[in-house]
Formats: structure tokens, C-alpha cells, sequence
């Protein structure tokens, strides 16, 4: 059984804006923005809806880039994670109840405070990429641990399948 899930990560001059998450799934860690794909939307719907809730980013140009497959041991519900890129927006960030967002440079993202598979797509993703994969974790990460990925697959590829 597959959730389906968004994640957007704005880019603005040679900057990634990525939010510390305050609260819930993830929290403590570095990430982009994104969640749960509500009944009725489509997956582009649910990416600007969280974007909004998340760091109040209405609009701009989004590219879909990743499509990730999570899952964690003892646990039959796989996350699948549809990625995003978005640009050419001009709304301002704003701190939410959920997300403290910052931008980082390209060198500078905070792989150590992320989720522990990031430091493995999001080079593809920066280098305009398109791939998929999959990861298989022990438990979820929260601000006082990360997660241990057990086994993986990525890879590029020239098109997306969904």
C-alpha cells in the first residue's frame, strides 16, 4: 500500500530554501515542503496547498524532478514521494506554526540535520536530474535521531513514470 506524498524545494539564485521542521513527522531536521495528498487533488494541487500552509509560497514555476519510494522496517505502508522544484515565484517566505524556513547555498545545504538519504538525491536534484529510488529505513528520524537507511536504489533517469 503507497501514500502518496509532495515535496517542493524552492531554488532562487543559486539557493535552496529548505524549513526547519517544528513539529510532527521529521521534526528537528532540515527539509523541503510538502505532505500528504489530500482526496480530489492532483499532485501539483497538493504541492502549492502545502507550499502555502508551509511557507505561505503561493505560485511559481514547478517542475516535477524525483519520484522516491520510502519504507521503514516493521512497517508495510510505503511513502511515495513525488519531487518538486520551483522557481520563478515571488512570494516571500514566512516562519508557519510548522516550518522555519532558510536558504542555503548550493555548498552549504545541511546534509548532517537532514533526513540521511538527501545527501544522496539531492545532488541529482541541484544538477537538474531526473530520478527515482527507493529506501528502506530502520525508524523515522526526529531531532534527536537519524534514521539508518538499511538498503537503497537510485538512479538517473531521462524520464519520470508518473
Amino acid at each position: 500500500m503507497k501514500k502518496i506524498l509532495t515535496l517542493c524545494i524552492p531554488i532562487k539564485d543559486n539557493k535552496v530554501l529548505l524549513g526547519m521542521k517544528k513539529r510532527g513527522f521529521g521534526s528537528g531536521r532540515w527539509n523541503g515542503f510538502g505532505g500528504k495528498k489530500e482526496e480530489g487533488e492532483t499532485i501539483e494541487q497538493a504541492t502549492f496547498r502545502e507550499l502555502h500552509e508551509e511557507v505561505g509560497i503561493k505560485s511559481g514555476q514547478l517542475d516535477k524532478v524525483g519520484i522516491l519510494d520510502f519504507s521503514f522496517e516493521n512497517h508495510k505502508k510505503v511513502l511515495q514521494v513525488h519531487i518538486f522544484k520551483l522557481s520563478n515565484f515571488s512570494d516571500k517566505p514566512i516562519e508557519t506554526e510548522e516550518m522555519n524556513p532558510q536558504w542555503f547555498s548550493f555548498d552549504r545545504i545541511p546534509f548532517s540535520q537532514m533526513w540521511p538519504d538527501d545527501k544522496y538525491w539531492l545532488p541529482l536534484f541541484l544538477n537538474e536530474k531526473l530520478f527515482e529510488g527507493e529506501f528502506l529505513f530502520d525508524r523515522p528520524s526526529d531531532a534527536e535521531y537519524s534514521s539508518k537507511i538499511i538498503s537503497q536504489k537510485l538512479r538517473e533517469v531521462s524520464v519520470l513514470k508518473f
